[in-house]
């Protein structure tokens, strides 16, 4: 699959590159696993020498050895001794890059902590010491989220403040994934568009896999998901462990009970009988796995809370896979198939309006995108925007066949919020209805 998207971002690492030529740069790009960042940065660069580290798990001095081979073979310079501590190699580097231009990733950042945890406060003395005079653009790549945030942000961290750049490469927007799919399926349907949108979530590897292995329409997409042998089966457990670490067992539960509908605190602690505020703050701020949903216009600290898991592959791994791992263990992957396909009308259905919201938060057209319900749950509208330029405040009802959609119904919803919340009553009214055919 050829090179997607990502402009604002390769005009950044451009721009940060030009700006390296004349004083040191310390740029940090983050994003979930897969995502695409390494071949972000590789593209980006592609006509330059850049020096690639990547943090794999051996020994520091093997580790060293790998470097320095890199350094011989793509600048020329011969190799004066072997060090065995990478506080010896950044030294040399931010030295040389006082003679000439350097551009240096490493990759997997966050696995140094595994090598030695020394090697960041290292860095910060050598960077500190050097980096007024030499023209080195660093490039900090890290897929362990919390790890990568924490390296940066917490002021207890030796490299706290340090990156004078930022970046988190997000999934594919949904323009995107219908560029994609109309490139390598150009009769697609909407179906086949919605379960590319489930199941990869927008990231850049799952799109790949599913692209270069000719699975473009829904019910090979579905099947590869659950298909024995499937990246997709293991991925979600090996990626989560290395977030979660020894306990992993309590957060995949709650993830477990958010994926399936049970996404209030008071739920999960009934269920799990246990107190669970650490957890949900962990998983939302630590981890950046869910998101908290208020009704629009709700007070920030009401109660009226739901949790949403917000990455869509990760939700549907927790929701079809982890949930029905018994399957999967006895081998009984057509059961599991035929699981998917009796449940994937009404979970779609729930992924759809996030599509809608993504699609609508890409486009820009609206100053507060979000949702309503009341505290009885017996009034929920589906997505609520607000345009605070043409003074407009547009209620959709979101349902995968336009037949089902009953815009009186949706009146008599967006009635009850104006009367509940007290807001727009000046602002001009829309009602309307979305489904597959307006993707």
């Amino acid at each position: 699959m050829r090179f997607y998207d990502r402009k604002e971002e390769l005009d950044k690492l451009q721009e940060i590159n030009s700006l390296s030529q004349q004083t040191a740069r310390m740029a940090v790009i983050t994003g979930r696993r897969r995502i695409g960042k390494t071949s972000l940065v590789l593209k980006a660069y592609e006509n330059e020498v850049m020096l690639y580290f990547f943090v794999s798990r051996k020994t520091e001095a093997e580790l060293c050895r790998d470097f320095m081979e890199e350094i011989t073979e793509k600048l020329h310079l011969p190799v004066l001794g072997t060090p065995t501590r990478f506080a010896d190699i950044f030294t040399y580097l931010m030295q040389l890059a006082k003679t000439r231009h350097i551009i240096l990733m490493i990759d997997e950042f966050q696995e140094f902590r595994r090598v030695n945890n020394s090697i960041f406060s290292d860095m910060q003395k050598i960077w500190d010491i050097h980096k007024t005079d030499a023209k080195i653009n660093l490039i900090l790549c890290g897929s362990i989220y919390h790890l990568m945030t924490e390296l940066f942000v917490d002021s207890k961290e030796p490299l706290y403040g340090r990156q004078t750049d930022f970046i988190k490469v997000e999934p594919f927007m949904p323009s995107v994934l219908k560029e994609i799919l109309a490139d390598h399926h150009p009769h697609y349907t909407h179906d086949d568009l919605l379960a590319l949108y489930i199941a990869t979530g927008g990231v850049a590897k799952y799109v790949e896999l599913l692209m270069d292995s000719n699975i473009h329409t829904k019910d090979d997409i579905l099947q590869s998901v659950v298909a024995k042998n499937s990246l997709f089966i293991y991925e979600g457990k090996s990626m989560l462990i290395e977030e979660f670490g020894k306990d992993y067992g309590r957060y995949f539960d709650m993830l477990t009970l958010i994926s399936t509908g049970h996404n209030t605190r008071s739920d999960m602690e009934t269920m799990l009988q246990c107190e669970l505020s650490g957890y949900l703050c962990r998983l939302e701020n630590d981890y950046g796995l869910i998101v908290k949903n208020r009704p629009m216009l709700s007070a920030s600290q009401g109660k009226n809370v739901r949790y949403a898991i917000n990455d869509q592959f990760i939700r549907l791994w927790f929701r079809f896979i982890y949930k029905h791992n018994a399957m999967i263990e006895a081998n009984a992957y057509a059961q599991l198939a035929d699981v998917v396909r009796r449940d994937y009308p009404t979970y779609s259905g729930r992924a759809l309006e996030e599509y809608f919201r993504c699609k609508m938060r890409e486009e820009g057209k609206y100053s507060q995108i979000g949702s309503w319900w009341d505290r009885k749950g017996e009034n929920e509208i589906d997505i609520i925007a607000v345009d605070n330029t043409s003074h407009t405040i547009t209620f959709f009802e979101v349902k995968r066949q336009e037949q089902a959609i009953d815009l009186s119904i949706l009146r008599a919803k967006a009635e009850k919020f104006m009367e509940t919340t007290g807001r727009y009553s000046k602002y001009r009214k829309e009602y309307k209805g979305l489904s597959m055919e307006d993707m």
